[in-house]
């Protein structure tokens, strides 16, 4: 017989070790889904029961969510990670629970199928094909000319993100995605065969910006809009800010198409992160996921809105948050700044105290310390910290943040 709960029962899906924290000070009794190695004794006063496996392994998860739900009832699954997202879907579906569907996050994560989707109902129309080899490349360039995007179907972080300018680019780039099979762990992939085909695309020209929504039973709710700055061919990320310095009448007209495209993949509830290129043709969806945005995005809305976008993603299905009515105007301004030194074994790094004093830093992150190795930077793992900067406008805090940045100095030296 079910044990009744005097609180309300969340299972929280993979994520970090702040999602349980907010979703215990939310007053939630909290059931997490982890795997063994990313769990520790900082979660457990915040965990009520832990369940440690391979989550994506929905055969091996299913089960044992069903039996611990039959004794201790919860009342939804929440992911705030990626690789989360569809264990989720499948676990809410399974119980008959309050959640996102199965086949929406299957559509957000499969990029083909959304581009298809798309394109057959006049939503951000793009050239699209997915493919296996060269000759794939070939043929859509023939179609479509140059330059094209490669990426994988269904990964995220600027993984495995090639552009391809001239036919020299075609053998050189279909080679390194191939490469990629067997160097990440199964763990961090969202699919096991996720470089067995990718997706080709026309090339989006313009700067790109991500839209950072809040769901209410379909009601879509701008919080903020992020500029992002973006390098090399792979266009990684190095930084972002909010508010964004768009006009009015091209915020408006991206938040028209992005409401028509949450509306078309049919989300909602819960936070939404959409990637958009500001195209001479106008905006384009690139892609997006239902979840919060990574980078530390959800903390520059934080400063800049005063919304915790995270905190409405697991406490707003039990009435713990009340919905945003309207989008929020900004409190002030905040930008981030990634570390993304030299390749090479780490030799010294200096600054961090002074940067850490300095009135405009508002959050200084390094992942690594003499000894270590920073790789080239070819997908957003690949950055070595962060530094995030407040200031009374964008413009101000991108300042800061660049300024900040340059103070860490993280010196290495070629590996032999």
């Amino acid at each position: 017989m079910p044990v009744p709960t005097p609180r309300p029962r969340l299972l929280v899906i993979g994520g970090s070790l702040k999602h349980v924290r907010k979703a215990r000070e939310l007053g939630l009794d909290v059931v997490h889904a982890q795997f063994p190695d990313e769990y520790d004794r900082g979660h457990w006063p915040h965990v009520d029961q832990a369940l440690l496996l391979d989550y994506g392994d929905i055969d091996r998860l299913l089960p044992l969510v069903r039996a611990l739900h039959e004794a201790y009832p919860f009342q939804a699954a929440v992911s705030l990670f990626e690789l989360g997202l569809l264990s989720a879907a499948r676990v809410n579906e399974a119980l008959g629970l309050a959640g996102e569907s199965v086949a929406t996050v299957e559509l957000l994560l499969d990029k083909g199928r959304m581009r298809r989707y798309l394109d057959a109902r006049g939503i951000s129309p793009v050239a699209s094909a997915v493919g296996r080899s060269a000759r794939d490349v070939r043929e859509f360039v023939h179609a479509h000319g140059f330059p094209v995007v490669v990426k994988p179907v269904s990964e995220s972080g600027s993984l495995g993100v090639f552009r391809i300018r001239d036919p020299a680019d075609i053998d050189v780039v279909a080679e390194r995605f191939r490469s990629l099979d067997g160097q990440l762990a199964a763990k961090d992939l969202s699919r096991a065969d996720s470089f067995d085909e990718f997706l080709i695309e026309e090339f989006l020209d313009g700067p790109e910006i991500s839209v950072e929504t809040l769901s209410f039973d379909g009601r879509h709710v701008v919080v903020a809009v992020t500029d992002k700055e973006c390098v090399g061919p792979g266009f990684v990320e190095i930084g972002h800010a909010q508010p964004s310095g768009c006009s009015p009448e091209t915020l408006r007209e991206v938040t028209q198409l992005v409401t028509d495209f949450l509306d078309a993949v049919g989300l909602r509830n819960g936070p939404g992160h959409t990637e958009v290129k500001l195209t001479s043709r106008g905006p384009r969806i690139v892609e997006s996921h239902n979840r919060v945005g990574g980078d530390r995005i959800n903390e520059l809305a934080e400063i800049a809105y005063g919304i915790d976008m995270e905190r409405y993603a697991l406490g707003a299905g039990f009435g713990l948050v009340a919905p945003l009515t309207t989008s929020p105007e900004p409190q002030g301004a905040a930008a981030i700044r990634f570390l993304t030194p030299e390749p090479g074994r780490v030799v010294e790094v200096t600054g961090v105290d002074a940067v850490r004093a300095d009135p405009a830093c508002a959050g200084l992150h390094l992942d690594v310390e003499p000894g270590d190795d920073v790789p080239p930077l070819t997908w957003n793992e690949d950055k070595v910290g962060h530094v995030i900067a407040r200031g009374a406008t964008a413009t101000e805090a991108i300042a800061h943040g660049r300024r900040l940045a340059a103070a860490i100095h993280i010196r290495t030296k070629p590996v032999s």
